[in-house]
């Protein structure tokens, strides 16, 4: 009997190098816990069905002795990631029984190492909300309390990692869509310095924030799957490698903005969990350096501007006409307005109206033109903290998870979950959220987590920091 709990990349590698068990023996013991577990979690859409036959594929690396860490390594999929021959929908009715035309290049490096996956995940519809409950096919629940939400928009890659029914799983972050989730349901989540990892192959939400992260169960695993699907990429021209010149000394200084986190909205037991963890990491040899971030509570106003101009534009390709789901009018215009309005969720209409709007000729410079703007003053507050710190940290979420339904009437509260982390996105910059406790919510122990943010390229010093607050120095 395989103990999924136990596992780890690392460990797995082994066992499978030795023969404790074969790779088909691992995704069937995932698969089990996938139909026990899956009917109530909703992480799954789709579990796939040649899994068998991925299997076989990677047993024959570990005869023939071209195995890697990664060959055999079952994963999950968010459902806006494309895999050559499989459905894959963005948790949409617009492309229902879509199926990709080639792998995102993400997917296809992960092929070469022999990785099984295991079915797409779900998410909010076209990557819109913080919570998987925008999903057409229902919200995700958090594995830790059914009553609550995983977390969003990965909010299903994060569950099956979380519910043992994935090893690993990738995701993709555009405001903090994998390091929330990862919050609320006790994984590591990692968003990449933006250009690290190639878009090619992931459906664009926001394209100057848009982000394919990883998801594991710990630090080492999320950075495994990162360094096997790094690079430039002739497909993806924002991608890059990382200069020559990166420093990779050892973090010492880490930066706190005390005086933001003193500004109200976070929860007592956020809080207070945060500021153990800032003692543990004294205690660790860590300098803990207050730090101040002028332009920071712009930063969910600029989000908020930006983020839906760029939706309003990549959405206008899901018309009815180039490809999906097609509702026949009395004329073209018409043709459109049903397929848009029948095919996409309220989250999704309501940020590319918002996004139209901004980007419209009366409104442009006051808004789209101006967040720009603050965008850049926003960036140099974080070039000028890392000029005296080496990483920064905050709580991941203001709260943990909540209850589904309890902010769906209300997006403005919703958008406020994402205070911590769409810094990152604007920016560019890399950030990593690492489980830090529990806390008690209505006789349930809630995961808790804390992001770590660092300079472009220096996701290293991210796992350095992650891996103390593991207590794994």
């Amino acid at each position: 009997m395989i103990n999924t709990k136990e596992l780890t990349i690392k460990k797995t590698h082994e066992a499978l190098k030795k023969g404790d068990f074969t790779v088909l023996e691992l995704a069937e013991t995932y698969l089990k816990n996938i139909e026990e577990k899956n009917k109530d979690i909703n992480a799954y859409l789709e579990v796939f069905d040649d899994i068998k036959e991925q299997a076989e594929i990677a047993q024959k690396k570990f005869s023939d002795g071209t195995a890697t860490i990664l060959t055999g390594i079952p994963m999950a999929v968010k459902d806006n990631i494309l895999i050559d021959g499989r459905k894959v929908g963005a948790a949409s009715k617009i492309l229902k029984n879509y199926v990709a035309s080639y792998d995102a290049t993400a997917i296809s490096k992960l092929k070469k190492e022999g990785v099984v996956f295991l079915g797409r995940a779900n998410m909010d519809e076209f990557a819109m909300g913080g919570s998987t409950e925008n999903s057409a096919y229902g919200p995700t629940k958090n594995p830790y309390d059914l009553e609550r939400v995983s977390g969003g928009s990965s909010g299903g890659s994060v569950a099956a990692v979380a519910m043992e029914g994935a090893l690993v799983a990738l995701g993709s972050d555009t405001g903090g869509s994998v390091r929330q989730p990862s919050s609320f349901c006790g994984t590591v989540g990692l968003k990449p310095t933006y250009g690290r990892v190639s878009r090619h192959g992931l459906m664009a939400m926001g394209s100057s924030l848009d982000q394919i992260g990883t998801i594991g169960k710990n630090v080492d695993d999320a950075e495994i799957v990162f360094k096997n699907i790094l690079g430039k990429d002739i497909f993806d021209s924002t991608s890059q490698d990382a200069p020559e010149n990166i420093s990779t000394t050892k973090p010492k200084k880490i930066g706190v903005p005390f005086s933001f986190l003193k500004q109200g909205g976070i929860d007592e037991s956020v809080l207070s969990n945060f500021n153990e963890t800032v003692e543990k990491l004294k205690k660790e040899g860590y300098e803990i350096v207050d730090i101040d971030l002028p332009n920071n509570h712009y930063s969910l106003a600029v989000y908020y501007i930006l983020m839906p101009a760029e939706v309003s534009s990549n959405m206008s390709r899901f018309d009815g006409v180039k490809y999906g789901e097609h509702k026949d009018g009395k004329n073209l215009l018409e043709d459109y307005m049903l397929t848009r309005g029948e095919g996409l969720g309220k989250e999704v209409r309501r940020r590319i109206i918002l996004g139209t709007y901004v980007l419209s000729a009366g409104y442009y410079d006051a808004y789209y033109h101006k967040a720009n703007k603050v965008r850049a003053l926003i960036a140099d507050d974080f070039r000028k903290a890392f000029e005296k710190v080496d990483v920064i940290l905050t709580p991941t979420s203001p709260t943990p998870a909540f209850k589904i339904g309890e902010k769906s009437a209300d997006p403005i509260s919703m958008y406020l979950a994402d205070i911590f982390t769409v810094t990152a996105n604007l920016v560019g910059t890399p950030a990593l959220s690492v489980p830090s406790g529990f806390t008690e919510k209505d006789g349930k122990k809630l995961p808790l987590g804390v992001q770590i943010t660092a300079p472009h390229f220096r996701e290293d010093a991210l796992f350095d920091v992650g891996r103390s607050i593991e207590g794994r120095v």
